[in-house]
């Protein structure tokens, strides 16, 4: 069946699934690479040294291939590239939108699928980063919810995506950072280290998945897009979306840092457990607590509410009245972001109108807190929020069985 949307021809950065004993590198970290150089064999004083070159060539220079890392010796490079690979999730599909939403299909090494999408603006660029392969919240204006969860996905699958984006946007920056001085094999032609723009700026856990149920993963993953000598994101510009995992809250403020959004959808405890089951284990009370005490949280950083506006479901302007009222009787500093429904097949819900997302906006602003209406973008690709589904299905035993058995007969 023909995917609507241009379908995206480059597949740039992309690495055919690869068999053997080889060590990915991508998503360790610094003393994760230096202890697995040391398990392949080097002395503790090279795998030190190496660990920080590669960490450099992988996360800030976006190299894959160990030949390119001009200040390794070249006579050290086969080494390396008979025991590591870095890695790339395979891409799939590669979808355009007509209004420039980019969305790749991915496939890990063991072919379960995923989904990001990087959504361009006039003065930043973001990257929309899944967590898990499915989802187990079902919540039910969502079409990813309508998938089983199938696993998590690793940090070096997070952050993959991360690194995937950069190379389709061709954003790593050109050159070398080395001097003949400090390595007498230095290619010689490798040219000067120059810092480009960059088109991707911000980065929120959005997408398939829920990061608060994966959370050790992504806290590794989100740690080396912080880091400054690597991706170097500030934390300021990354956003984690959680529907309301309230034990892990506080923990994420705390180990990680970075923005929270909460996906609340509704005011009362009828509608939200409809439409966001969690909501029955953590109810809108427990869960504004803790954004009360999300640590960090301030007026110059505020919780965003995601608030997807269904017809005649939870738009009213009682529910818009509420919804301040909540906030204020939290003390939150807050804003709300409405977002108008998107549609996929069998959903059971409509958006609400135009004008009805606008009369309620307007309620919200009226009480000083800001209520921006989310512009929808990537419909045409099914990209845009709450869009996202792979055909990546939990695999049976006999298929782990079978997986385990070609995977060992591959190793000899």
């Amino acid at each position: 069946m023909q995917i609507p949307g241009h379908i995206d021809p480059v597949t740039t950065g992309t690495v055919p699934l690869r068999r053997g004993n080889r060590v990915d590198l991508v998503g360790l970290t610094r003393e994760g690479i230096r202890a697995a150089l040391e398990e392949a064999g080097l002395d503790a004083k090279a795998a030190k040294l190496r660990s920080k070159q590669i960490w450099h060539w992988i996360y800030h220079r976006g190299v894959t291939e160990f030949d390119a890392m001009t200040d390794i010796a070249k006579a050290m490079r086969p080494w390396l590239t008979e025991r590591f690979i870095v890695g790339r999730p395979t891409v799939v599909t590669a979808q355009v939108s007509t209004d420039g939403t980019r969305k790749w299909l991915l496939a890990a090494a063991d072919g379960q699928e995923y989904e990001m999408v990087f959504i361009p603006d006039a003065d930043r660029g973001t990257l929309c980063v899944s967590s898990q392969v499915g989802c187990t919240l079902n919540c039910r204006f969502c079409h990813t919810g309508t998938m089983r969860l199938v696993r998590n996905l690793s940090a070096g699958e997070i952050v993959g995506q991360v690194l995937l984006a950069r190379d389709a946007l061709g954003e790593w920056p050109k050159g070398t950072m080395a001097s003949t001085a400090d390595i007498d094999d230095e290619d010689d032609d490798a040219g000067h280290y120059t810092a480009d723009g960059r088109m991707l700026t911000n980065i929120v856990m959005m997408g398939m998945g829920e990061p608060l149920y994966n959370f050790d993963e992504v806290k590794g993953a989100l740690k080396i897009v912080m880091d400054g000598d690597g991706l170097a994101l500030s934390k300021r510009r990354i956003t984690l979306s959680t529907s309301g995992v309230v034990p892990m809250m506080a923990r994420a403020g705390e180990e990680i840092g970075v923005n929270l959004a909460v996906s609340l959808h509704a005011v009362n405890k009828e509608i939200r457990d409809e439409i966001v089951p969690l909501n029955r284990k953590y109810g809108i009370e427990e869960l504004l607590a803790a954004c009360a005490a999300y640590p960090g949280a301030n007026n110059a950083r505020r919780i965003t509410f995601e608030y997807v506006m269904l017809k005649d479901k939870n738009d009213s302007d009682a529910d818009a009245r509420e919804l301040v009222r909540l906030i204020k009787q939290y003390k939150l500093p807050a804003k709300v972001n409405l977002i108008p429904f998107n549609p996929w097949p069998g959903a059971i819900y409509e958006c609400s109108s135009p004008e009805r997302v606008r009369a309620f906006s307007n309620i919200i602003f009226e009480s000083g807190i800001s209520a921006p209406i989310r512009t929808p973008r990537g419909r045409d690709i099914m990209a845009a929020c709450g869009q996202l589904k792979s055909a990546a299905t939990k695999p049976s035993r006999a298929e782990l069985d079978r997986i385990a058995e070609e995977k060992q007969a591959a190793l000899g």
